[in-house]
């Protein structure tokens, strides 16, 4: 079999079989496909596309380029979540202990940030002496012993698929769907959960755009854990707007416990009370949805949850008396508000603005080598369709640095717009795929 020949049959628009889709991914693995002839594929693929089978093979190629976690030592169902990215998005904080509290095993691997939207390890390193970094063995442990357990993505899980993103960076055939859907499944079926419950995002912070698009990709990856044999299902979500009022890694954490208390912004109170029904429903601890839902809001009245979030923090190196005291969370030494430039309301918020107003503060990372800042942030006092008066503060950025300050504030007044009218609001829930 010619590498040449694969590249040909796609640039004219033919269907790959399992034994061209296997030879091309293990060769590349083994490095003897050089990086120009699979830049080649990757741009046919792009333009010509995967249909269903072609997708499952690619996805099931990758998810075996490398290790698959063992999860058999791990009593019960296991559940993991996903989230498709975006800005203000701390539901992991939130989601896994409420659905730990409620006798589920939630195993997770995350990742962390690049770019204009955090990620989960980031935000948990907030605690002092927290690591993701354990073994498997301690992985498991932790999940057996206290229902939930985070850790980093293994260098030897679906390696196939580091190697493609990269190469697919530079060549600019990221924004294909069989390549998306196959890159987040093979590494999400490669972390051995009996169920998947997916958070794709549609709109200005996420990488799906349109509610068309963000659906379409659901349906994707929906198919492909059904015929891996995964319980999965796909919620579709706002990103019109950040997600909480909080951006950036300490300051998010201390919203996901307030949260956690009963005290949180609405949408992410209920979008983690949506994906959380269906872990919950998939693990066999509620007979449908609405009990499970139910639960889950119990395991907040009676702070269950929030122990929870506890019992992991300190089973993973971190101080439990953090999570009752967030005043021990890093805090930056500077602040400097936006107001209202006179009565209106707000009429949109470009989140990908808010979340590069918080890249220059320190928050992200340009680069994969860049250091985070975990104090600075955003707090956002309003909200698409909440009405501001001349001088109040609509948000306010908190950093170390008068120069980033001053940067950021500029990003941030252009992220905002107002009306003199009432306006109203995206819906939080766009879709749900089954």
């Amino acid at each position: 079999m010619l590498m040449v020949d694969i590249i040909r049959k796609k640039r004219d628009g033919g269907k790959l079989s399992k034994e061209e889709i296997d030879f091309f991914i293990n060769g590349y693995v083994a490095g003897e496909i050089p990086d120009y002839q699979v830049s080649a594929l990757m741009m046919a693929i792009f333009f010509k596309g995967m249909d269903d089978e072609e997708t499952h093979l690619l996805t099931s190629a990758m998810l075996h380029s490398g290790e698959v976690l063992d999860l058999s030592g791990i009593k019960g169902f296991k559940v993991d979540k996903h989230s498709t990215g975006g800005v203000g998005d701390k539901t992991s904080l939130v989601l896994t202990p409420m659905v730990a509290s409620c006798g589920v095993r939630v195993a997770k691997m995350s990742g962390r940030g690049l770019g204009h939207t955090g990620g989960t390890i980031d935000k948990l390193e907030s605690f002092k002496g927290f690591s993701t970094a354990i073994t498997n063995e301690q992985f498991i442990e932790n999940v057996n012993n206290i229902g939930i357990s985070i850790m980093g993505q293994t260098k030897n899980l679906a390696p196939a698929d580091k190697l493609l993103y990269a190469l697919r960076d530079v060549t600019a055939t990221v924004d294909n769907m069989s390549l998306i859907a196959s890159s987040i499944m093979s590494k999400k079926l490669a972390a051995g959960a009996n169920g998947i419950v997916l958070d794709v995002k549609s709109g200005s912070g996420a990488f799906m755009k349109t509610d068309e698009d963000a659906r379409l990709l659901a349906e994707k990856m929906v198919s492909i854990g059904k015929s891996a044999g995964v319980k999965v299902m796909a919620v579709i979500s706002d990103m019109d707007q950040p997600l909480g009022r909080a951006v950036g890694n300490a300051i998010e954490v201390k919203e996901a416990i307030d949260t956690l208390k009963g005290n949180g912004p609405e949408d992410l109170h209920e979008l983690c009370l949506t994906l959380g029904s269906y872990m919950v429903y998939f693990a066999g601890k509620a007979s449908d949805r609405e009990s499970a839902r139910a639960m889950l809001e119990e395991s907040i009245s009676s702070g269950r949850a929030l122990d929870k979030l506890a019992d992991f923090i300190e089973a993973q190196g971190g101080s439990r008396d953090d999570v009752y005291n967030t005043d021990n969370l890093p805090k930056a030494s500077k602040s400097v508000d936006f107001t209202a430039p006179y009565d209106c309301y707000v009429s949109s918020i470009m989140s990908e603005d808010i979340g590069v107003a918080c890249l220059l503060l320190g928050g992200g990372r340009r680069s994969k080598e860049d250091v985070i800042d975990l104090s600075v942030g955003i707090y956002l006092h309003k909200k698409v369709g909440e009405k501001c008066a001349a001088g109040e503060k609509v948000a306010s950025l908190y950093g170390n640095d008068d120069k980033k300050l001053a940067e950021a504030l500029e990003r941030l007044k252009g992220a905002y717009s107002f009306s003199d009218t009432p306006v109203q609001k995206n819906s939080l829930i766009k879709g749900i795929v089954e």
